[in-house]
């Protein structure tokens, strides 16, 4: 008999809950509200040698992501990068790629799956269901979340089960090491590398374009010219490393125009030879005003004094131009004096 059969006065009442839910079926509402089904006890509820079970369980995934950490970090500085191994089914592989693969596989994997039983076997997993409010919570429905926060902290058992909470938080606290040791790899350390160039004592200064030793008399008043270092070719392998930090460039003022004593003193009869990489990206100046004895960076518009000590007058380089002390052999050559007294280039992090 279908419910078309049955006197409308016979039919069951439709019910509504607090949300406005049907708790029963009927031709205007056919679909009913079934409710949350009764709540089942887990194992570990209801006997606390499971749950022991389960504690201990959770602290040894734990521990083996611990000893994973441990483990991606030891490959990472005993084996070589250059090592291959066979390894099946994959065939011969980079022995550091595959063991810190695994190490961080394994690390990773055991944390969510200690969480994961950690939530399904102790924390609590019964429903609860609250009434929707106003996003404009009122005093007492905060104070009922907070209640509610504290209640689920309690089941949690993070206090309870120390074996636990210890565990996470040092799996926790050792993965972030995987990230760390993976920074070493950004490029090899520059240890003073950044603060010498291949400029020293005595070293003649080669015109760029000519590849000759350059006199005094060779450089003009209001010209600009270009060096490198004394034995060093562009044929070389580490040419572009080298002339990266060596760039030199060469200006001739009148004595009388320069501004500070020393950049006069460091200088050779009003010729100054300053780094050619600005000093806030590294881009090459190569832009000179011959009447104010400016020079100007093309990337960004940073503008130095060559008169004053290369200082900066305009634009985002944070330090003036590196002056190389410069005199003349007993040749007529122009030669340097020492290296740089400072880093060229934009500024470091170690930089003083």
């Amino acid at each position: 008999m279908s419910s078309q059969d049955i006197p409308e006065e016979n039919l069951p009442a439709a019910q509504d809950d607090a949300h406005g839910a049907v708790r029963v079926a009927d031709e205007k509402n056919p679909f009913a509200d079934p409710g949350l089904p009764p709540h089942e006890h887990r194992r570990q509820d209801i006997d606390e040698r499971a749950a022991k079970r389960s504690e201990r369980t959770v602290a040894l995934l734990f521990t083996v992501s611990m000893l994973a950490t441990i483990g991606f970090i030891a490959a990472f500085v005993a084996i070589p990068v250059d090592e291959i191994v066979y390894i099946f089914p994959f065939g011969h592989v980079s022995a550091l790629n595959f063991a810190l693969g695994v190490t961080l596989g394994l690390s990773l994997f055991t944390i969510g799956a200690g969480a994961v039983h950690w939530a399904r076997t102790l924390m609590s997993d019964e429903e609860l269901t609250d009434e929707r409010h106003a996003i404009e919570a009122e005093p007492q429905v905060r104070a009922k979340v907070m209640d509610d926060f504290r209640q689920g902290a309690k089941e949690s058992q993070l206090g309870r089960r120390k074996l636990i909470r210890n565990t996470m938080f040092g799996a926790l606290a050792l993965v972030p090491l995987s990230g760390v040791v993976l920074m070493r790899e950004l490029g090899p350390l520059p240890e003073d590398k950044l603060r010498h160039t291949l400029w020293s004592k005595g070293k003649l200064i080669i015109n760029m374009n000519t590849g000759e030793p350059m006199r005094p008399s060779d450089i003009v008043t209001g010209s600009l010219t270009f060096a490198k270092p004394e034995g060093l070719e562009e044929h070389d392998h580490d040419f572009q490393n080298e002339i990266a930090k060596a760039a030199l460039m060469l200006v001739r003022i009148q004595p009388e125009d320069i501004k500070d004593k020393r950049t006069l003193e460091w200088g050779h009869e009003g010729i100054l030879a300053y780094s050619k990489i600005c000093t806030h990206v590294g881009c090459p100046i190569s832009l000179y005003e011959q009447q104010t004895h400016h020079v100007l960076c093309p990337c960004h518009q940073s503008t130095f004094d060559l008169s004053d000590g290369a200082k900066v007058i305009f634009g985002p380089a944070g330090h003036a131009l590196p002056q190389l002390r410069i005199g003349v052999n007993d040749e007529g050559y122009l030669e340097a004096l020492s290296d740089f007294e400072e880093p060229v280039g934009p500024a470091f992090w170690e930089r003083g």
